[in-house]
């Protein structure tokens, strides 16, 4: 709510928007400081607490503001903020922030996502990217994240759900059909609508290795079919 007082207190770690009447451009004063209000403006609300987001918890930010290499907000001619329209941005814990003008708090403060183990995230890409690897990564890639583990969510993907592992027996087997084209655990190539039991894996009546290493999967069968992000397959 905009306040018409002159003089503002702004305590630490608060902030205000302030709107220039005459170029219609707001920007941001933050505390501790005392802000004096001059004719031509208008404060948008009252002092207002940073958005601080504490270890293992991350928010998402639309609109976000666009930076330089160095991590320096960009302006346009008019000192106005720049914007990405209609684009989210994942912030994890850092110093307390201000929202710029136009910039929404999409997603508020929310702990990290744990995987337990012989759990997983079943995930899919909604835009390409490349990952941490520097692997490229096409819209509707389907993978796994394998617990156990620390979850950090990307705007470009989404949790589809979260998967079990089944555990394979003595005695017993656990039948496949591909999905689609993938490689299996043993790097072997299965077409779509395939099927073939998987019988190795167990260890004393458990699985010894559940999630096969650091190699993502995409099939719901434990110990076959795992990343080539376009494979899948179902038990």
């Amino acid at each position: 709510m905009a306040t018409e007082e002159f003089i503002i207190r702004i305590p630490p770690y608060h902030y205000i928007h302030v709107l220039d009447q005459n170029s219609n451009v707001s920007r941001v004063e933050v505390g501790p400081k005392t802000y004096i209000r001059q004719d031509n403006e208008r404060v948008l609300f009252a002092p207002m607490r940073m958005v601080t987001v504490p270890p293992r918890h991350y928010c998402t930010v639309a609109n976000p503001v666009s930076r330089d290499a160095q991590g320096l907000v960009l302006f346009d001619v008019t000192g106005q903020v720049r914007l990405r329209h209609a684009d989210l941005e994942i912030r994890l814990a850092q110093d307390p922030f201000p929202l710029y003008p136009g910039e929404v708090l999409e997603k508020d403060i929310t702990p990290l996502q744990v995987v337990l183990p012989n759990t997983a995230l079943h995930l899919k890409a909604l835009l390409d990217f490349e990952d941490k690897d520097g692997d490229k990564v096409v819209a509707g890639d389907e993978w796994l994240f394998e617990g156990p583990g620390t979850y950090i969510p990307r705007k470009e993907v989404e949790v589809v759900e979260i998967i079990q592992a089944t555990i394979i027996r003595q005695n017993q087997a656990l039948r496949l059909r591909a999905r689609k084209e993938c490689w299996d655990r043993d790097g072997k190539e299965r077409v779509t609508g395939e099927e073939w039991l998987v019988t190795t894996g167990q260890k004393g009546g458990q699985w010894a290795q559940p999630w096969g290493g650091d190699i993502p999967p995409v099939c719901s069968g434990p110990s076959s079919s795992w990343r080539q992000p376009r494979g899948a397959c179902t038990a």
